[in-house]
This record gives C-alpha cells, structure tokens and sequence, in this order.
C-alpha cells in the first residue's frame, strides 16, 4: 500500500466526521460537502469528533482506498472550520500523522513599505 504523494493532491475535511462511514459514505461526502473529485487520485482526510481517529480514502487505478489510523495518546491536530482546512503538501501531511501542529504555526509576514 502505497501513495506516491509528489503526484496526489490531500484535502482535508474540516470539523468531525462520522467515521462509521466506509467508502460509500465518505465518497457521498467528498462529492457533495467538499466538492471534490472521489475517482480523481486525490487523497481525502476525515477526523472523528475526538481527534484519536483518522481515515484517509483514495482511489487508485481500479477501486478505493480506505486507511485509518488511530492515536492511543494525544490528538490530531485539526482545523475546525472551512477557512483554516486547506490543501495540504507532503510535509504538511507527514507533521500531521505525527501529531504537530502546523495549523497554527506562526504565518509568514510580508510588507511593502518600512514606514
């Protein structure tokens, strides 16, 4: 099981999901709740309301996907509202499954004028 991430997009669903949800109900979602593309080989990121549960659903080739990882410590770091959640890069992804952050890592400033 493998995702080559240099070619796949990741989106991540903001807020809790019912992840008694398999891949029927996680596509259903990812059409109409995300406006995105189920068959596209784009990988779709799902949290439950306690943030120990994580399912990540992809399509790949000829069928679908469905990996989930659960923390038996601590949360996942999770953006709880639609202007926060974003696409999300490779290393982003990687300090998501371990636990960092990154949501609210201090934003880069950019000014035009000193005075």
């Amino acid at each position: 099981m493998t995702i080559d991430i240099s070619k796949a997009r990741v989106f991540i669903r903001p807020g809790y999901t019912d992840l008694r949800k398999a891949i029927k109900g996680l596509t259903a979602m990812v059409e109409q709740q995300m406006a995105g593309e189920p068959f596209s080989g784009n990988v779709y990121l799902f949290c439950n309301r306690e943030r120990k549960l994580l399912k990540a659903l992809w399509w790949d080739r000829n069928g679908f996907w469905l990996s989930q990882k659960r923390l038996e410590k601590d949360r996942f770091p999770w953006p709880q509202t639609d202007e926060e959640a974003k696409e999300l890069s490779a290393e982003e992804l990687s300090m998501l499954l371990k636990g960092i952050d990154f949501f609210k890592a201090h934003k880069s400033l950019y000014y035009k004028n000193v005075s």
